[in-house]
């Protein structure tokens, strides 16, 4: 098995986690069709049930 000749420095491995830190944080967030709550993509809407225009959550 292969062994690092050199010790990656702390720059180094800095550096390279933080070019994909914004990948991390990015989370999209759609309003709901009906209600106008805040949901995830393609995910059903957890205050009125409906996804894609139909119910299909049975709430109270």
């Amino acid at each position: 098995m292969g062994v690092p000749k050199k010790r990656t420095s702390k720059m180094r491995r800095d550096r390279r986690r933080a070019a994909n830190s914004n990948l991390r944080t990015a989370v999209q967030v759609i309003k709901c069709s009906k209600c106008k709550e805040p949901v995830l993509p393609h995910r059903a809407c957890a205050a009125c049930g409906n996804y894609s225009g139909r119910e299909v959550i049975a709430t109270q």
